[in-house]
C-alpha cells in the first residue's frame, strides 16, 4: 500500500503539483463544522450566499462520490511562486494566467484515470464543489493555515491552487498538519488595508479586497480606494515570511502571465468594451468579475484619485 501511495503521489507531481497528500474520506469534525456555521451566522461571508448551500456535503465529502474512501489533496504553484515572473499592478498573481479550474481538471485527469484502473470511481474537485479544501489539505498533510487564512505549503509557500481527487480505493493517509500554525508574526494583520483578518486565523470576507473586487456585486463602500489591484489582493501573502518558496517550484505553462493581460493599463481598462473584455480574458478567471466589475473597480483605483 505504501508503494502504491508513493506512486500516486509521484503521478501528482508529474502532473505539476508541488505537494500532494492523502486523507481518509470521513465527516468533518463537529468543532470544525461549528466554526464554519458560526462564521456564516455572523455574516462574515458577505453576499456569497452559495457558501450556505449543501451544508451536509461540506460536512461529509463522501456524499460527492458514492463509496469514496480516500481524498487526494494537491497543491499547484502559480505564476509568482518561483519568484522570477513579472507581476501585474492591476491583477492578482493567480489571475494573470489561464483559469485554474479548467487547467487542474485537465492535468489531474490522467491521475484519476490511473486510480480508476485500480478501484473504479473518482471525482476531481476544483473549488466549485462544496468541499472544505483547506481543511482537507491540512488533514492530508499538504499544508497548514496561517493567520491570513491562507494555506501555507511547507517549502512552497502559499501561492498555490488546490485541487482534490475523491477515490473509492484506499491508501494509508498522511500525517495531518491541522495543529500546525504559522509563526504568528502578525505582519498580515498590520498590512491588511481593510482589517479583514481577526488575529485568530479568521476572515471577514465582506472587508477583504479580494471579495470586494471579485465576488461583491453592486457599489463598493463609499470610502474605499483600491491601493493597487483592481482584481484580487496579494498583500497579506506578500508580507508573510512563510509564503515565500524555499525551493525551486514547477509552474505549469498555463499559469504563466499572459502578455495581453500584463500589458493592460488603467486607461486601457477604462476604455474597454465588451468585445475587448471577452477577447483579452478568454479562458481567464477574471471573467468572474465581468466587465462591469472591472469598470466599477477601476473607478476606485488610486490612479483615478
Amino acid at each position: 500500500m505504501t508503494d502504491l501511495r508513493e506512486h500516486i503521489r509521484q503521478l501528482c507531481h508529474e502532473a505539476g503539483a508541488c505537494a500532494a497528500g492523502f486523507a481518509r474520506t470521513e465527516p468533518v469534525p463537529d468543532g470544525v463544522a461549528a466554526l464554519y456555521d458560526a462564521w456564516l451566522a455572523a455574516g462574515r461571508h458577505g453576499s456569497m450566499a452559495y457558501l450556505e448551500n449543501y451544508s451536509d456535503i461540506r460536512r461529509d465529502p463522501s456524499m460527492l462520490l458514492e463509496g469514496a474512501r480516500t481524498l487526494v489533496s494537491c497543491a499547484f504553484a502559480y505564476a509568482s511562486a518561483s519568484g522570477s515572473q513579472e507581476r501585474s499592478g492591476l491583477f492578482a498573481d493567480y489571475a494573470v494566467g489561464a483559469d485554474y479550474h479548467d487547467v487542474l481538471r485537465r492535468v489531474l485527469a490522467p491521475v484519476a484515470g490511473f486510480l480508476d484502473g485500480i478501484s473504479p470511481g473518482t471525482r476531481i474537485c476544483v473549488d466549485t464543489a462544496p468541499l472544505r479544501e483547506r481543511f482537507w489539505a491540512t488533514r492530508a498533510g499538504v499544508g497548514y493555515i496561517g493567520l491570513n487564512n491562507q494555506l501555507i505549503v511547507p517549502g512552497a509557500g502559499s501561492a498555490v491552487f488546490l485541487a482534490e481527487i475523491l477515490w473509492t480505493g484506499e491508501v494509508e493517509p498522511d500525517d495531518s498538519l491541522e495543529e500546525r500554525t504559522c509563526c504568528r508574526c502578525g505582519a498580515c494583520l498590520r498590512a491588511c488595508p481593510q482589517q479583514a483578518l481577526d488575529g485568530t486565523g479568521g476572515l471577514d470576507a465582506s472587508r477583504c479586497l479580494s471579495y470586494l473586487t471579485i465576488e461583491h456585486r453592486g457599489e463598493l463602500p463609499d470610502s474605499l480606494t483600491l491601493p493597487s489591484r483592481i482584481y484580487g489582493c496579494d498583500i497579506c501573502r506578500d508580507v508573510c515570511p512563510e509564503s515565500r518558496p524555499a525551493r525551486p517550484l514547477t509552474v505549469l505553462d498555463d499559469f504563466r502571465p499572459r502578455p495581453e493581460v500584463m500589458a493592460l493599463s488603467p486607461d486601457d481598462i477604462r476604455a474597454m468594451t465588451q468585445p475587448d473584455f471577452s477577447r483579452v480574458f478568454k479562458g481567464s478567471a477574471v471573467k468572474r468579475a465581468k466587465l462591469a466589475g472591472l469598470l466599477r473597480n477601476i473607478s476606485r483605483h488610486k490612479s483615478s484619485t
